[in-house]
């Protein structure tokens, strides 16, 4: 017996019961978005592999550990994406959007990691982000937050998420701290655990971010990054937390948020959930004014998110907060023969032309009426259209309401498509 190839781990299937509840999520994230004045843009699953490690860092885990990464036929190195932001980058300057002028943009798909599966991280996993470009200050991740905030009342989930942030000041700024965190961390090399001495001197910033508890004494006596910033990046960080508290947006200074990755500078924020047990950050991001310059361009200020679409799913089912019908019907045609069947086509095709927004389903698998009215009864559809071999010789379609107490009706094919410009 041949064996059944199963899905590659990590890596799952969206089913029609799970839909409706991404559909509802992604048609919400695309009105925000509008609405905030964000243009959407798509970028291929596929770059270079030197994209990332120019962007993000060949010392980074995501780099050396977590990329999909192979050669093609031409012997050149690609990768699947790990994260957005560096493709978005990558388009902005190939195709001079980015020089000279602003650009808020936003993205939607799927991204690769080869971690350890486990629920709210996968190995293909979707992201939903937004990137603004060339808006000096901190205005930007101020509206970026402002859209979050938003996102997360329409959902119903912001009493059980919290924003957190920080500033890592400028990029040499954060360089000068690297340095004085090593030589802390070196004069107490012995307490550090295996990972943290990995990062000693790779990633020194992602020591900070540790949950290993018998270090936690140590990293709270660490030096603090903002006691080494200068007044321009306090003032910016200054006025960053003003915007926030003219519109009402609570947060918490979280001096050991940090991001993992190379380009971030000035703020960084997340927002958090205790619901999701391990995988607690819902929506991440911050600024990263020296990455375009990183990768061929004219220097250029810039700030993004990216929200984890398998994160929000999990809290929407998680607290039962949103419940989404899957494909409602309006109709539902139950046919007897093929003439019956050829008809019914001929005017549902004309009823979709004058009535675009009806859902409608064909029985196309034959049965007796007793199946077929099981079959309308479990799609949920509020009519159910009855024709068969008395309704062909008297020109007519019974209607039956299937959610109401109503007597049914016949209405004849003239005057079929004119039936439901009159009906609700």
């Amino acid at each position: 017996m041949t064996k059944n190839i199963q899905a590659i781990r990590g890596m799952n299937d969206l089913l029609p019961s799970q839909s409706g509840l991404w559909g509802f999520l992604e048609q919400t994230l695309r009105d925000l978005a509008k609405q905030y004045g964000y243009s959407e843009i798509r970028t291929p699953i596929l770059e270079s592999t030197d994209l990332f490690k120019r962007s993000i860092g060949d010392v980074t885990d995501i780099v050396e550990k977590e990329m999909y990464t192979f050669e093609d036929r031409n012997g050149d190195s690609l990768s699947l994406r790990p994260e957005g932001t560096a493709s978005i980058v990558r388009a902005g300057i190939e195709h001079g959007l980015l020089y000279n002028q602003t650009q808020k943009l936003w993205y939607m798909g799927p991204m690769y990691r080869h971690e350890r599966p486990q629920k709210g991280r996968y190995r293909q996993f979707h992201q939903f982000g937004l990137e603004a470009y060339g808006f000096a200050g901190a205005g930007a991740e101020a509206e970026i937050m402002m859209f979050a905030q938003r996102l997360f009342k329409k959902l119903d989930l912001l009493s059980h998420v919290s924003l957190e942030i920080n500033t890592l000041g400028s990029l040499i700024e954060r360089q000068n701290y690297k340095e004085i965190l090593v030589n802390y961390f070196t004069s107490h090399e012995s307490e550090l655990d295996e990972d943290s001495k990995n990062r000693l001197h790779r990633n020194p910033l992602r020591i900070l971010d540790s949950k290993n508890l018998a270090m936690q004494d140590l990293i709270n006596q660490a030096p603090k990054l903002i006691d080494y910033l200068g007044p321009e990046s306090l003032e910016r960080f200054k006025n960053f937390k003003n915007y926030l508290e003219a519109v009402g947006i609570k947060y918490t200074v979280n001096t050991r948020l940090v991001r993992g990755l190379d380009y971030y500078a000035h703020t960084v924020f997340e927002w958090v959930t205790n619901s999701l047990g391990a995988q607690g950050t819902v929506l991440a991001g911050g600024c990263y004014d020296g990455l375009v310059e990183q990768l061929g361009g004219q220097a250029t200020s810039a700030v993004g998110c990216a929200l984890g679409i398998e994160r929000v799913i999990l809290l929407l089912e998680n607290l039962n907060l949103v419940q989404v019908q899957n494909n409602p019907l309006d109709i539902y045609w139950i046919v007897v023969g093929e003439s019956a069947l050829a008809k019914a086509f001929e005017l549902t095709e004309k009823l979709r032309d004058s009535q675009p927004d009806l859902k409608i389903e064909i029985n196309l698998s034959g049965g007796s009426f007793k199946n077929q009215f099981k079959k309308a009864d479990k799609s949920g559809a509020r009519l159910g259209l009855v024709l068969a071999e008395d309704e062909l010789k008297n020109n007519q379609v019974l209607i039956k309401f299937l959610r109401e107490e109503k007597e049914q009706i016949a209405v004849s094919f003239e005057g079929f498509c004119q039936y439901f410009d009159c009906i609700d």
